[in-house]
């Protein structure tokens, strides 16, 4: 049975520790002054209207194909920065996903509904964001910038002078958190989103791709970002073997090789080589 209360409860605690995350980040002293919780507001509630829609997108596609799934269940986390509050949500999948069409459609509905949220918040936040002098934020984190943050800065911002950067307002960091999020999901390995998505296009040699994303994880965890190392083992760890599906030598029909484009351009879009430095 739907465990509602264990769901309701976990999603009221991650409430509560994105909540004290924004108002830290905000710089705000809630151990003295507890009702400055609120300064974090915004970025909780942001942030988890971007998280709520890519469950929600894997919990209804997987409805409507007849899956049995568990209700989203909230992760909270260390609200103390670097940290946000939450390690966001999981839905498990209690039958078997029998079509390439239900894995496409439940693969894919989760990161592109999340997708567009996040891009609306993003601009939303990135409009009460402000620049400041790059000398003033030295040393500090740096977040970095997908193909499309470039564009909706652009629109949003304009083009920064020499010498400039954006500080980030509170609901723009949970937007570019969502961006961030959707990438993760979508990498072509093993059961993630974009896992899912590899197996209905290459059936059995969903492994070989598995193990060959691995290796470029590893290489741009030598060139870029360190982080990338972690991933790797993470989901090696996990696995990389993927269920079968009943009906493999079918072809994809015209809407889902649609669907797995978008997922595509999504990842591509979405994906930074390097998404934290020390400016």
């Amino acid at each position: 049975r739907p465990r509602y209360l264990l769901a309701a409860a976990l999603f009221i605690v991650t409430v509560v520790t994105t909540a004290i995350a924004g108002a830290l980040y905000q710089g705000a002293d809630i151990i003295h002054h507890p009702a400055r919780i609120t300064q974090g507001i915004p970025f909780s509630a942001s942030l988890l209207l971007i998280l709520v829609t890519h469950e929600l997108g894997h919990y209804i596609a997987s409805k409507r194909h007849g899956v049995t799934t568990t209700l989203p269940m909230f992760i909270p986390g260390p609200p103390i920065p670097p940290m946000i509050g939450t390690f966001g949500a999981v839905i498990r999948i209690k039958s078997p996903i029998t079509t390439k069409k239900a894995l496409v459609d439940i693969g894919a509905a989760g990161p592109l509904s999340g997708f567009i949220i996040a891009l609306f918040v993003m601009a939303w936040g990135l409009k009460m964001s402000t620049i400041v002098p790059k000398a003033s934020i030295s040393g500090s984190l740096g977040l970095g910038s997908s193909l499309v943050f470039h564009l909706v800065s652009y629109v949003t911002v304009g083009p920064l002078p020499e010498g400039r950067d954006i500080m980030l307002h509170p609901v723009a960091f949970s937007g570019w958190i969502g961006l961030f999020v959707t990438a993760m999901n979508l990498l072509p390995i093993g059961q993630l989103d974009g896992g899912h998505i590899v197996y209905a296009i290459l059936g059995h040699r969903h492994r070989v791709f598995s193990f060959a994303m691995v290796g470029a994880l590893l290489i741009l965890g030598m060139v870029s970002w360190p982080g990338w190392f972690i991933w790797a083992v993470l989901i090696s760890v996990i696995g990389m073997w993927h269920p079968p599906v009943e009906d493999q030598h079918v072809p994809l029909d015209m809407p889902r090789k649609l669907v797995c484009l978008c997922a595509a351009v999504v990842f591509v879009l979405t994906f930074m080589p390097t998404p934290f430095y020390i400016i």
